[in-house]
């Protein structure tokens, strides 16, 4: 595709809750385009909502946006701080006939689309306030506040290439005089993100297709302040298990309670790319690859469905791969969650070596590990059916034998096998009960390089049992 000279997009998430997952995926798809095309990335904060927004989301987005390495070039750009440039331009509009204000109160309003209703036409400002040549506007109220709208084209077609749907068109007469600054003097959606983008020179905008229909406004005000046009790519919604739509008002979570559940930010940001995006048959890529990769194209056009499970298989393919005292600091944090202290050392990186080929998340990891870190309780049906008079004797042997053997898995192993010929046993009549007393399950990698990672003391008062 032909591109400017400087490629600039952005990402403005609203602070009236947490970051959205699909916002996240158009985060991504924003930040990989820009520095695909060593352009730059801007963070604007759109907060005009002022009843709902608050610091608290601010800082939430801020930190998914850290956690997904999605480092913006500009920002974060606060909105409410920009407040006297939206009002300049209103009035420069006004000024030019592109804007006018409106004194119709709520009731009117309420009126006008009930009578509309009744005829069976289309719900919409009637043009009350908007001045036409020759016409006489009724006389100004002393007690309204007015809204200022903007005159929209009354006919013809708004019409775009968008980067992922291809050819859009919407005709003027399907939208009408849309308000862009409210009584209280705070601007709306569709105006304030025109006159962003036009001030921070954002040449294309990744979004959701819910903002289709919000386009053609949006592009005729561009139009109307002479400001270049943006190209706009509307990406498809991501449905939720049960096929409706994924939002924070209905069954989603935050990008951070990913980061808490034990996600790696790598294994999202992989994920989420391949949520809607593809480059040929791969599955796991690199952030490097991804951005090398994503030129724009290759979107899809149809809504991707959210997979709990081929999330969790994406992480676990990162998990076996993740440097192993990296994962001790994850575990540790998992651990202080729970109220445990846990040292993220070299001992908890070589649990988490064992252990981390075992799960999706470091949740699950640390659900290992917890065994070495407070008291187990073995299913008691399960011992019970285990330890026979015979395993009972080789249970006691084997303790005295690991009470003066060096401490490692050679010398653990070594003193198992010694026990289990001994007592003429096969090795799972031994193993699974010292499973069972040790680790408090049935099943564990290697049982002499689990015994080697717990104290002596420990394995030794628990074989006692």
């Amino acid at each position: 595709m032909s591109t400017p000279s400087k490629i600039r997009t952005r990402i403005a998430p609203s602070p009236t809750g947490f970051l959205h997952l699909g916002t996240a995926r158009t985060a991504l798809y924003s930040w990989a385009f820009a520095r695909h095309f060593g352009g730059e990335f801007v963070l604007r904060i759109e907060d005009t909502d002022v009843a709902r927004s608050t610091q608290d989301s601010v800082d939430q987005i801020l930190a998914a946006m850290r956690w997904l390495g999605l480092d913006y070039d500009e920002g974060p750009i606060y909105q409410m701080q920009r407040l006297d440039r939206y009002l300049a331009v209103i009035e420069q509009m006004i000024a030019a006939g592109t804007a006018y204000r409106c004194y119709c109160t709520p009731e009117e309003l309420d009126a006008m689309k009930a009578g509309q209703e009744a005829r069976g036409e289309k719900r919409r400002y009637d043009g009350t306030w908007r001045p036409a040549p020759g016409k006489v506007l009724p006389p100004v109220p002393a007690d309204v506040k007015p809204v200022v709208r903007f005159a929209n084209p009354v006919d013809g077609v708004v019409t775009w290439d968008d980067l992922v749907k291809g050819p859009i068109s919407i005709a003027n007469e399907e939208i009408d005089d849309l308000i862009i600054l409210r009584p209280d003097g705070v601007p709306t959606y569709n105006f304030a993100v025109v006159v962003d983008d036009w001030d921070m020179a954002i040449t294309h905008v990744f979004r959701g297709d819910e903002h289709i229909n919000n386009t053609p406004w949006q592009i005729n005000i561009f139009e109307a302040l002479k400001a270049p046009l943006p190209r706009f790519g509307h990406c498809p919604i991501i449905l939720g298990d049960d096929g409706l739509k994924l939002s924070k008002r209905r069954g989603a979570v935050s990008v951070t309670a990913y980061e808490e559940g034990g996600y790696l930010p790598e294994a999202m940001l992989n994920y989420l790319a391949r949520l809607g995006w593809s480059h040929g048959d791969h599955e796991l890529f690199t952030r490097e690859q991804v951005v090398q990769w994503f030129d724009g194209t290759h979107l899809a056009k149809s809504p991707a469905q959210w997979d709990p499970a081929k999330l969790a298989w994406v992480n676990a393919q990162y998990l076996k791969q993740a440097d192993d005292a990296r994962l001790a600091t994850l575990v540790a944090q998992q651990f202080a969650r729970r109220g445990l202290t846990v040292a993220a050392d070299e001992r908890l990186a070589a649990r988490c070596a064992l252990f981390k080929d075992r799960c999706s998340t470091t949740v699950e990891l640390a659900d290992w590990l917890a065994m070495y870190e407070a008291p187990v309780t073995p299913p008691a049906d399960e011992l019970a059916a285990q330890t026979t008079d015979t395993v009972r004797t080789a249970l006691a042997a084997l303790r005295e034998r690991l009470a003066t053997v060096a401490w490692d898995k050679a010398a653990i192993s070594q003193a198992i096998k010694d026990t289990i010929g001994e007592h003429k046993l096969k090795m799972p009549q031994l193993a699974i009960p010292v499973r069972l007393l040790v680790c408090g399950r049935a099943q564990t990698p290697s049982i002499d390089a689990v015994l080697a990672l717990f104290d002596r003391e420990t394995v030794l008062a628990r074989l006692a049992a």
